[in-house]
């Protein structure tokens, strides 16, 4: 699809705009709770807002990291990514000086050194929410005392960008967009059900994946072996 016919469509837009408002329902979210002591407040507010968001809005990604892995498995496209990403800056950026101007201090805005990572599935059920926000708590407890927990790089920038402070910024970059990629594409072209090496082979060959499927039969389908039933013998006549 041509980049002008694209910026026309009206989902292209809303989707922009979900990024947005997504991502900073979810970084003001966390950094408001970031001003109780410990890291238990941020953790549940991460993961209930992550795990509603996904209920919601139709599971945006809210995080580039998340982002970027789609982009690297070829389940988006460039456009959409790039817009993606720029929106979810945006949000971020505009919720950090939403919080900074609320809160007492910054001291819970910026999140300090450590090296860690984000895990996710390409695509979410309804209970898919209860999942991704289990999985953002408890990823969030356990980074907690040690970095704040910051596996979405959203959530670094803004605060960097308000503040100022980019001391060690990369690492939340970094550690997060690794992990997001690595886990896409064990589940994408090793765990998923439709994984499969002419999807491997696609991603590689940088061509759409979402256009290569896979389209065996089970051997114990009736349409695979069952022969056609004989015609039926004409009769000679009305009894």
């Amino acid at each position: 699809m041509a980049i002008g016919e694209e910026l026309r469509r009206g989902c292209f837009w809303q989707g922009v705009l979900a990024e947005a408002a997504a991502t900073f329902i979810f970084v003001v979210m966390v950094l408001g709770a970031s001003t109780a002591p410990g890291p238990l407040a941020p953790a549940l507010a991460g993961g209930l807002v992550a795990g509603g968001l996904a209920c919601s809005l139709g599971t945006p990604q809210a995080n580039p990291a998340l982002t970027l892995a789609l982009l690297c498995t070829r389940k988006m496209g460039a456009l959409q990514g790039a817009a993606g990403l720029l929106a979810q800056c945006a949000g971020a950026t505009a919720a950090a000086a939403a919080a900074r101007m609320v809160l007492p201090d910054d001291t819970g805005l910026v999140t300090r050194l450590a090296l860690v990572t984000f895990a996710t599935s390409d695509h979410a059920a309804p209970q898919g929410g209860l999942a991704l926000g289990s999985a953002v708590a408890a990823g969030a407890l356990a980074a907690g005392p040690f970095s704040g927990g910051s596996m979405n790089p959203a959530r670094s920038l803004g605060p960097a960008i308000v503040t100022g402070v980019w001391d060690d910024h990369w690492v939340y970059w970094l550690g997060p967009v690794l992990g997001a990629v690595l886990a896409g594409f064990s589940y994408e072209f090793i765990l998923a059900p439709s994984a499969s090496r002419e999807k491997l082979g696609a991603c590689l060959a940088c061509r759409d994946v979402a256009l290569v499927e896979t389209t065996s039969t089970s051997p114990s389908s009736p349409s695979a072996h069952a022969p056609l039933p004989p015609p039926a013998k004409q009769g000679r006549g009305a009894a």
